[in-house]
């Protein structure tokens, strides 16, 4: 079966991102994290199996989600870490708020580890500074802060056997490997796992397959990277659009590869590879899935809390 790129949902995300596949479902969620800017919904759930789209807007900018073991979401929000339960049609009710003190900064992207434990990131919403924090939200509701000075939180990811966490600082141009203590959640020798200061682009969102590969959803170049555990590159698939911002593995035996977009339009002010556009690009902040490639991935674990 050769590979096929299809544009599955038509959903003009501005900035669509943090795609989860639920197992026990079948469906895949995501977020549009600045939707609300351009009075669109921030929270997506696609069903395969049906075709059926839903969305759900709580007026708030959202970094990722996650699902509960016991049901519902765990929401990364612009300041700090919330509950959610869709069916309810509830608000988000506050777990914690993170950086109180820094108006600028807001969380961003984040994921489950195998012990049920939530870890996300912040951002400098102007994109310059290095002021933001990565945070662990346990299962009984602590929060620890496990890394600093970073710019704008991405793609955290762990390897198939727990010993290493992966991370990126989009604006530094960096992938990051820690030692990783599953016991514990605990971060230790961080070192540069990979860089995109020699590529057109800089790295989004970030997923691993069952052989141990970390895939990278590049923005500004539009290529899906996929990289050895020893940081090279092992190939890239262009996709039908630039601004590509996260990946994961999806489908019965997680051998679909679901990609986000984003359609905000950017411009040269602090990042001057950003193409000035006067509007999207045909296609973007659209979902996409790739079939054909025949690599598994692993599948998400839920929040323990």
């Amino acid at each position: 079966m050769s590979m096929t790129i299809e544009r599955v949902v038509d959903c003009a995300n501005h900035l669509g991102e943090g795609p989860v596949w639920d197992v026990e479902e079948g469906r895949l969620y995501w977020v549009d994290g600045t939707g609300r800017r351009v009075g669109k919904p921030g929270i997506w759930r696609y069903d395969p199996g049906t075709g059926r789209v839903e969305s759900w807007d709580i007026g708030r900018d959202i970094g990722a989600l996650a699902l509960r073991k016991d049901g519902g979401l765990v929401l990364a929000l612009d300041d700090g870490f919330y509950f959610l339960d869709l069916d309810g049609g509830g608000s988000p009710e506050l777990i914690t708020r993170i950086d109180e003190d820094q108006p600028r900064t807001r969380l961003n992207d984040g994921k489950i580890d195998r012990r049920g434990r939530f870890f996300a990131g912040g951002m400098d919403d102007k994109e310059e500074l290095k002021i933001c924090g990565l945070w662990r939200l346990d299962p009984d509701l602590s929060v620890t802060r496990v890394d600093d000075g970073i710019i704008c939180s991405n793609g955290p990811c762990w390897s198939p056997d727990d010993s290493t966490f992966y991370f990126a600082d989009t604006f530094v141009d960096e992938f990051w490997a820690y030692d990783f203590d599953v016991e514990t959640g605990s971060l230790s020798n961080r070192r540069i796992f990979a860089t995109t200061k020699d590529v057109p682009g800089v790295p989004d969102g970030s997923t691993v397959d069952a052989e141990g590969h970390m895939w990278n959803a590049e923005l500004i170049s539009g290529e899906l990277v996929r990289y050895a555990p020893n940081g090279s590159v092992e190939r890239r698939i262009g996709m039908p659009v630039r601004n590509i911002t996260s990946v994961m593995f999806g489908g019965d035996d997680l051998e679909d590869i679901y990609v986000t977009s984003m359609a905000r339009v950017k411009h040269p002010a602090v990042h001057e590879r950003f193409a000035v556009e006067a509007k999207p690009q045909y296609g973007a902040g659209a979902l996409y899935r790739i079939r054909g490639l025949g690599i598994k991935g692993v599948p998400e674990p839920r929040f323990g809390g």
